[in-house]
């Protein structure tokens, strides 16, 4: 890990014919299996910002766009795939599919945790995991940005769904982990108790630390960009230590 991290970092600064250079064209080619015209645009998305100079020197504002890109093209792709089920089900398949935790898996599934940059000593391993699936948002904004909606489009659905998402699993699977946690509490009688634990804003985004207390006790830990995403994680945590989901 280190030798890979100390090849990125001259990436970074290092002529465009470097072997370095090549290597990371290669490594997006791999992932995308298009080829990289503008590799400013993925060095940006790659680039964590505890290792920015900057705000804007961040992947933030790519992951931003990034966001927006993948909630559309798989509202598009559900919309098609389910022509008779209704508003409701597709909003909540949606959210499944781009829910953090879910992005993460697929951000380490895909090798994006690898090639990401960062200050180890300044990014926690709660942080550093959603992180992943914030650097997979980003890369989508820097390949819609490089290659255009459509091919853009044509890498989420044929490198990301189809590859490494069970969409039949992902449909019949019940991801209301705050709603399984309370019920698993009131069958066992055990006291279940969601405690924000820490709130922040780090360059304009909100972060939402919650700890899940069974009988007193912190039982699961969520991290999130909003209350309710980081409840789910939490609950979802503390179900998969008890071995209930």
């Amino acid at each position: 890990m280190g030798r890979l991290i100390r090849f990125l970092r001259q990436c970074w600064h290092g002529a465009e014919t470097s072997p370095e250079v090549r290597q990371l064209k290669n490594a997006i080619y791999n992932i995308t299996l298009l080829k990289p015209s503008n590799l400013a645009l993925y060095r940006l998305a790659l680039q964590h910002k505890t290792a920015a100079a900057t705000a804007t020197s961040s992947n933030e504002r790519l992951e931003f766009l990034g966001d927006a890109v993948l909630s559309l093209v798989v509202a598009e792709y559900l919309y098609k795939k389910y022509p008779l089920q209704t508003e409701g089900f597709l909003t909540d398949v949606r959210s499944r599919i781009v829910n953090r935790t879910l992005l993460n898996k697929l951000a380490q599934k895909m090798g994006i945790d690898q090639l990401l940059m960062h200050e180890v000593q300044h990014t926690d391993k709660r942080s550093l995991k959603m992180a992943y699936g914030n650097a997979l948002e980003a890369f989508i904004g820097a390949l819609y940005l490089d290659q255009g909606y459509e091919n853009c489009r044509g890498f989420i659905i044929d490198r990301l769904l189809y590859i490494y998402v069970d969409m039949e699993s992902l449909v019949l699977t019940d991801s209301n982990y705050k709603g399984q946690v309370i019920v698993w509490g009131q069958k066992n009688h055990k006291s279940v108790r969601f405690e924000l634990a820490d709130e922040r804003c780090a360059h304009n985004q909100r972060e939402f630390i919650v700890h899940l207390r069974i009988d007193g006790e912190v039982s699961g830990r969520g991290f999130g960009r909003s209350k309710k995403e980081a409840e789910q994680i939490a609950a979802q945590d503390a179900l998969d230590k008890m071995g209930v989901s």
